[in-house]
């Protein structure tokens, strides 16, 4: 057949849908779910270009699994089809991906790792390095584009904050590394090991063994410089800064009669308010992380996941997920709207959640017949990386 034969078929198999204008077309295919939107894509080339406008698919994208979309509907993956978006996601909810290794080490440590773009950064003892991810994201180039260092002990905690690596180590110090040069400042923090740091508009917040928070100046000048000490009279395991950076969350081990999740004010450094009342002694809260500026996720020792929603109440959280092998959470991650993944304390369990449901979607353990704990995960719409004792695994959903 013709081009002018072809062009007559696809005209005739679009029906009178063209005789329409755009923007009552666009309307009518709103109301189509993924499958009638993919079937009327079949019909002919201008169909299928026409359904795979991202218009069409956003809405659709918003109720699925890890799409790039925030509950606020925010889009935090521009650039990326929302039509490829929502079929990754189906990989993701039915738990189809590949499994791979990209590091092997033959220390045991307690690694972490943050993403930034193309760059992984992971911890391995008293380092940080940078590494370039490969452009399927399945993979890592060698060697190292960049290493910090600056700890005399092993690097407990960091986090990446405007073109600086923030770090906390087992040496009680805080390093702060320029990225992209060799610059860096190191200070005496604490009087023991740094479990944990957070930093956000020139404040970083740090928590010890030493049962201490502290605020930190980044000010010019005044790098350094402690504003407020914090006496938590518990280990600090975890700690984040408020979206709003007006407070900061604690998260302690849960050994005193002190409730494990506190929250301060950053600028007089005095208790705001204690999260829950029935914690159980010994219940520490491991990980801890702001999803908007009023909602926060935590997780620990006692195996349970927990939203909580400071403009309802302090005193219970509003959902609550268990761990079912009785494990304790080392870790847990949302994608800012439905989905959640944690890691477990026993042969490197990863499981991934969706808060609309009670139990969890699907898991993944990646450390079987031996055990570790996932002492950190990260995902992206495509893929998940997760930091065992000695081991750093990638999950690819792009390609089950």
């Amino acid at each position: 057949m013709g081009r002018k034969g072809g062009r007559r078929a696809e005209a005739e198999a679009g029906g009178g849908l063209w005789a329409l204008p755009e923007e009552l077309l666009l309307l009518i295919c709103s109301y189509l779910d993924a499958r009638a939107l993919g079937r009327l894509g079949q019909v002919c080339r201008r169909l299928r270009c026409f359904t795979g406008r991202d218009p069409l698919w956003r809405r659709i994208a918003r109720g699925c699994l890890n799409a790039g979309f925030s509950q606020l509907g925010a889009d935090l993956a521009a650039g990326i089809p929302v039509k490829e978006r929502v079929k990754v996601s189906q990989n993701w909810r039915h738990g189809r991906c590949q499994r791979k290794a990209l590091l092997k080490w033959k220390r045991n440590l307690m690694p972490w790792i943050c993403l930034d773009g193309e760059y992984l950064y992971l911890s391995q003892a008293e380092v940080i390095q940078a590494y370039r991810l490969r452009p399927d994201r399945a993979g890592l180039e060698r060697p190292p584009q960049a290493i910090f260092s600056g700890h005399q002990e092993d690097v407990c905690r960091f986090v990446l904050v405007n073109s600086h690596v923030v770090s906390g180590g087992g040496d009680g110090n805080i390093v702060l590394s320029e990225i992209h040069s060799s610059f860096s400042i190191k200070f005496s923090a604490h009087e023991q090991e740094v479990n944990c740091v957070d930093c956000q508009g020139g404040i970083i917040v740090s928590g010890s063994r030493d049962r201490t928070a502290k605020v930190w100046s980044l000010s010019s000048g005044r790098v350094g410089h402690c504003l407020h000490t914090v006496q938590t009279e518990d280990r600090v395991w975890s700690i984040a800064i408020s979206p709003l950076i007006s407070s900061f969350v604690t998260g302690t081990a849960c050994c005193g009669h002190s409730s494990p999740l506190r929250i301060w004010d950053l600028e007089s450094g005095q208790l705001v308010t204690s999260l829950g009342t029935d914690f159980h002694r010994g219940a520490g809260v491991l990980d801890v992380l702001y999803e908007t500026p009023f909602t926060l996720l935590s997780c620990g020792y006692d195996t349970y996941i927990r939203s909580w929603d400071l403009r309802t109440s302090t005193r219970k959280c509003v959902m609550e997920w268990e761990e079912p092998h009785d494990s304790a959470l080392y870790c847990v991650r949302s994608d800012g709207n439905h989905m959640m993944a944690s890691g477990s304390a026993y042969y490197g369990v990863v499981r991934l959640w969706d808060k609309r449901r009670s139990r969890c979607l699907q898991s993944f353990s990646l450390s079987y017949p031996t055990s570790s704990p996932v002492y950190c995960l990260r995902f992206s719409t495509t893929h998940l990386y997760a930091a065992l004792t000695s081991t750093l695994h990638a999950l690819d959903f792009t390609a089950p």
